[in-house]
């Protein structure tokens, strides 16, 4: 029976880990089709204080940098991105950089090993810390998804359509493969 229940939890964790691994590609998969012209345009209704689509991007990988600083500190962090200067192209190199070492993370958070060195997962320093595990993982993705909404929202209103031609990150079996992965979502 406990033999069984491992088996169950380790298949749980792989399919964890590939979702993870495949978030990536869904904010690769919008900042290849969105419009140069969206990345910096102010929110409608918004006076120079509302987050432009750059700024979203910004905030998700630093957001990961301050993850793997608090809770794997043994982890190299790519360099944070300023929200005001950085590029499509240095926004889309710093999240596979940052999604590469949050997947480490999340590989030994979610780990049964005794001797795992991600114990703990800090989100900031006035949170409560949790500990490493499902939850950890949970977080991290629908806060992902969450702004991953308001990316696409934002163009939309902003007269940018996205992903109108392929729902691509609703394609998992497309981004499964994209990601290298040999098995289907499970």
């Amino acid at each position: 029976m406990a033999l069984q229940s491992h088996a169950a939890l380790a298949e749980i964790r792989d399919s964890l880990l590939e979702t993870y691994a495949s978030n990536d590609a869904m904010n690769q998969l919008i900042l290849s089709h969105l419009d140069p012209r969206a990345w910096r345009a102010q929110p409608p209704g918004q006076k120079s204080n509302g987050r432009t689509i750059a700024a979203i991007f910004a905030h998700l990988h630093n957001n990961r940098l301050k993850w793997l600083k608090s809770s794997a500190p043994h982890l190299k962090c790519p360099p944070p991105l300023d929200p005001d200067h950085c590029t499509m192209k240095q926004a889309a190199a710093a999240h596979r950089r940052s999604a590469a070492q949050c997947l480490r993370m999340l590989s030994d958070a979610l780990s049964a090993a005794p001797n795992r060195r991600v114990a703990k997962f800090i989100r900031d320093s006035w949170m409560p810390t949790w500990p490493a595990g499902g939850t950890m993982f949970a977080y991290m993705f629908s806060h992902e998804a969450h702004h991953r909404g308001q990316i696409l929202m934002l163009a939309h209103q902003l007269g940018y359509r996205v992903l109108h031609k392929t729902p691509g990150i609703w394609q998992w079996e497309k981004l499964w493969k994209q990601a290298g992965l040999t098995k289907r979502p499970r």
